[in-house]
């Protein structure tokens, strides 16, 4: 008897229906997404005290950054091809805004440089992950 495979997918491993690689995404950019809502919402507060315009507006970055990655994280959990282009937008501008930190250029005031390199290799490995061909399948995201 001859054994033929009825598809040369590749297939992924699951979690309750959803690919393991995107509940790893979803978790990390929920987890990322409330870290930076609290230190957004601290760092304003911290800010008020002291009355500094620089770390006035890292604060505000902070806080939306937070909120725009809870909002994509969601978008990604539920499968919606919306959360995996915020998710890229956001990644990206990451990217930019980091990348001219780290270079000394005009970039968001109060960006840490330690962050921003770290901050440039994540969101490269998202887009990476995100890029791949079945993940865009996924997500209804043809180029």
């Amino acid at each position: 008897m001859r054994c033929t495979r009825i598809s040369s997918a590749p297939v992924s491993p699951t979690y309750k229906g959803r690919i393991l690689g995107i509940v790893v995404l979803a978790v990390a950019q929920f987890t990322i997404g409330i870290i930076h809502v609290f230190f957004g919402f601290w760092l304003l507060y911290a800010t008020s005290r002291i009355s500094a315009q620089s770390p006035l507006i890292y604060s505000v970055y902070t806080l939306a950054f937070g909120v725009l990655t809870l909002f994509c994280a969601y978008g990604i959990w539920r499968g919606r091809s919306w959360g995996w282009h915020g998710t890229v937008a956001v990644s990206l501008f990451v990217i930019v805004a980091n990348a001219l930190t780290l270079l000394n250029l005009p970039s968001i005031l109060g960006i840490p440089k330690l962050a921003a390199a770290a901050e440039i290799v994540y969101s490269l490995i998202v887009l990476l992950y995100l890029s791949q061909k079945h993940i865009r399948a996924q997500y209804k995201v043809y180029e």
